[in-house]
């Protein structure tokens, strides 16, 4: 059945071209995508038990980080998914991971993702590279609103959302199965023309 809507970002819009490596302001951080020798520190990063607290997906072996590595490229080729290693521009040190989620062209949404391996917490990478992808996702690929879920238990998430320019628009209540049990979340959203 044909759409009522022209779509907000045209099918093979952004797979067109290799996923973009994206600088943040100030060029401190570099946001570019994984590549097949980050296997093992996306393994070692799941290690950390924050990181396993607060993400329903688990990498347990170097088999399976090559695997989400290259389920990664997959997703942007069919314009589902969008990873990035978070790094250091100088030097290249993975500092994290941003993403975007459950990428609807038709409706130009998407879910936003990060986490920051634990020697770069407090340090501001968070904010600046969950700030540098919504930039790049609003203002250049096209997408008009980006969400962001987290657990109402994990304050961190919360203030990075706040420092990124995502909105607090409510809380989902029981919306999460996480390994300790159901979690309500807040839901932040940043859509074209925020500040």
């Amino acid at each position: 059945m044909p759409l009522a809507i022209t779509p907000a970002l045209a099918a093979g819009s952004l797979s067109a071209a290799p996923q973009p490596s994206l600088p943040s302001p100030g060029g401190e951080l570099l946001l570019r995508p994984w590549e097949p020798a980050d296997a093992p520190v996306l393994q070692a990063a799941y290690q950390d038990q924050e990181i396993r607290r607060w993400h329903m997906h688990h990498v347990t072996s170097p088999a399976e980080a090559r695997e989400w590595i290259a389920a990664a490229h997959r997703s942007w080729e069919q314009e589902r998914d969008a990873q990035w290693a978070i790094t250091r521009a100088a030097g290249g040190e993975i500092l994290g991971r941003a993403g975007l989620r459950r990428m609807d062209l038709d409706h130009g949404e998407a879910e936003c993702a990060y986490w920051v391996l634990p020697h770069a917490r407090g340090t501001g990478v968070a904010p600046r590279a969950l700030a540098t992808l919504a930039a790049w996702a609003l203002d250049e690929a096209g997408f008009h609103r980006l969400e962001l879920a987290h657990s109402t238990a994990n304050e961190p998430s919360c203030r990075v959302a706040a420092k990124s320019g995502f909105l607090l628009e409510g809380t989902r209540r029981s919306a999460h199965l996480q390994q300790d049990g159901w979690h309500d979340m807040h839901l932040h959203a940043r859509v074209q023309g925020d500040a």
